[in-house]
């Protein structure tokens, strides 16, 4: 893989790696988790890494394979890969077309250390649909016939680089306390209750980006990196 390539992947990393559902759940235990709310956290996010980096893996082995027996496998594996992403931004467009009440999210009853490393394979599998930078990358690394030695490893670092922000995070809510917990309170509370307003250029903006990508996947060569 050229220089190139891995800072393209390095960049999608990045943007992966902000991502809500993780975030929201370390913000919880940091509000709410009494009883060893660093190990919960750290646990959890362990969680959240072994399913980035095994399903990537899995998928990455898995279509060097079927590229090797199908000539067309890779412009399939992008055609999905773009189409997932398409009908995400569909949905998310419609969404903006009516005012939605937001709902409240809370950590299950049964959480703890025991359970935050399921409940991280669990929230990030669940989330994974919507993650197309993730298949964005897997797909570029097949497109440059990455080998294994070299693939598995990127991934890897793909994972961590998903769960920085999770760890910063939790690091200043425990060096900084009732401060941070404070701010992400607010923060929580904002963007937890009310309502959002349906926004009609929201909507068409999201339309417009979904007609990009599906172009993509219809004429594999228009996007490359």
């Amino acid at each position: 893989m050229s220089a190139g390539l891995l800072a393209a992947i390095l960049g999608l990393a990045i943007a992966d790696s902000f991502n809500p559902a993780t975030i929201v759940v370390i913000t919880l235990i940091l509000l709410t988790v009494r009883t060893r709310p660093v190990a919960s956290a750290v646990t959890f996010v362990f969680g959240a890494f072994t399913t980035v980096f095994v399903v990537g893996a899995a998928i990455f082995l898995g279509a060097g394979a079927a590229a090797d027996v199908v000539g067309d496998g890779l412009v399939w594996l992008r055609r999905v890969v773009f189409l997932v992403a398409a009908i995400t931004l569909v949905v998310a467009g419609a969404r903006r077309f009516k005012d939605r009440e937001r709902k409240g999210v809370q950590l299950p009853g049964w959480f703890g250390v025991g359970t935050a490393f399921p409940l991280g394979v669990l929230m990030t599998g669940a989330d994974l649909p919507n993650a197309f930078p993730y298949f964005i990358a897997i797909e570029r690394m097949i497109d440059a016939d990455a080998s294994a030695a070299l693939g598995v490893p990127v991934l890897a670092v793909y994972a961590v680089v998903y769960c920085i922000p999770c760890l910063v995070l939790l690091a200043l809510g425990m060096a900084h306390g009732d401060k941070v917990q404070a701010g992400l309170q607010k923060v929580f509370h904002r963007f937890s209750t009310g309502t959002v307003k349906r926004s009609v250029p929201a909507a068409t903006a999201l339309f417009v980006l979904a007609t990009a990508v599906l172009s993509t996947a219809v004429w594999p060569g228009i996007l490359t990196l």
